[in-house]
């Protein structure tokens, strides 16, 4: 059987990904253990976006609502930190609002495995629930977009209303160990760090199959002509709520380790405005491009990390026109530049090509 060969173009797409791998395993190296734990959790933002880049770019359909997802997972596996840093007693929170015994629903999060599988199951299984009715009912655009937006305000508005079992607006922290081990340990960090890395690589892999597969060409399809998808004898809404839920335990995973990183979940870091950050990742990035989406993730907000360092009191202004400059002058995304640098060369060396003459015979 002949081997397929590798092109230049993919051998040089390779050695790329292969030298982004090495540069983020050696980062404990040349970084300060603040520096490397900021660069962690912007990593953490990138395994959102990726996910979000499948449901927008791939597939067409704008979420508003995947801080609703992120903050899913980041809840469950704060309870589990919270439960493991209390020793067995009541958590602070809960004796504050008057409760004298851990809730049943708490009790079972005192398991590394099982608040690791809530994360990813938990987020899932909404979006799994919202996909069923939202799209066989063929709501699409803009009343999709709407609708993620008001789930979100619905579960803030809830964490928030039930001080006595998710802290409130204060949330839950006050973390110490995980599995034993210090969470103020730099060796703890650096594992951490190691293990968001792997975790990137291996959704990075994941998402470039799924667009890859036969089922990322129908979403592509969907995304640019839904009705003749359906009249070729596809299903959209399958596809739809698959691709939807993956992308929501995507968000779940991300917000797990989020919370390992940062210390602390809140009502406010997945209500409207994360959400919305979340979504000017992947279009700044690029959307429809995997790659785009991860690297907007983690450049906006290292520069939204360095703006408010330099300049405490305008950083947003700093922010925000970098926005508009890239919404206006780049509506495809920083990679969309980068298409259009290839392109122009390719259209420079066509012009300087010499024509050839044949004579007549």
């Amino acid at each position: 059987m002949e081997q397929r060969r590798l092109s230049p173009q993919r051998l040089w797409i390779l050695a790329g990904y292969a030298a982004a791998a090495a540069a983020l395993f050696s980062a404990p190296m040349f970084l300060s253990d603040f520096r490397l734990n900021l660069l962690a959790k912007f990593l953490a933002f990138a395994i959102v976006a990726l996910g979000l880049d499948l449901i927008w770019g791939y597939t067409g359909i704008l979420s508003l609502g995947h801080g609703i997802f992120f903050g899913i997972g980041a809840y469950a596996m704060a309870m589990y930190l919270k439960l493991e840093a209390s020793g067995g007693k009541l958590p602070d929170f809960m004796s504050w609002s008057g409760l004298k015994e851990l809730p049943l629903f708490w009790q079972p999060f005192s398991s590394f495995g099982f608040a690791v599988a809530m994360g990813i199951i938990m987020p899932a299984l909404l979006a799994l629930f919202l996909g069923f009715f939202t799209f066989r009912n063929r709501i699409r655009g803009v009343y999709f977009t709407i609708l993620t937006q008001a789930l979100v305000i619905i579960t803030t508005t809830l964490l928030v209303g039930q001080q006595a079992f998710t802290g409130g607006t204060n949330g839950v922290t006050g973390f110490s160990k995980i599995l034993g081990a210090s969470l103020a340990s730099p060796d703890t960090k650096r594992i951490l760090y190691f293990v968001t890395v792997l975790v990137l690589i291996a959704v990075f892999v994941a998402c470039r199959y799924v667009v890859g597969s036969r089922f990322g060409k129908v979403l592509r399809a969907i995304r640019d002509g839904e009705n003749r998808v359906r009249f070729i004898g596809y299903n959209p809404a399958m596809y739809q709520m698959a691709i939807f839920t993956l992308s929501a335990a995507f968000a779940g995973i991300a917000g797990m380790l989020f919370v390992l990183h940062v210390g602390i979940i809140s009502p406010s870091m997945m209500g409207i405005v994360p959400s919305i950050e979340m979504v000017l990742w992947v279009a700044i990035g690029g959307r429809g491009t995997l790659i785009g989406a991860a690297l907007g993730a983690v450049l906006l907000n290292w520069a939204k990390s360095e703006f408010s360092t330099s300049y405490p009191e305008g950083w947003t202004y700093f922010l925000g026109a970098m926005f508009v400059i890239v919404v206006v002058f780049l509506p495809n995304g920083l990679t969309g530049l980068l298409g259009k640098i290839k392109l122009g060369k390719k259209r420079r060396v066509t012009k300087n090509e010499p024509t050839i003459e044949y004579p007549a015979v």
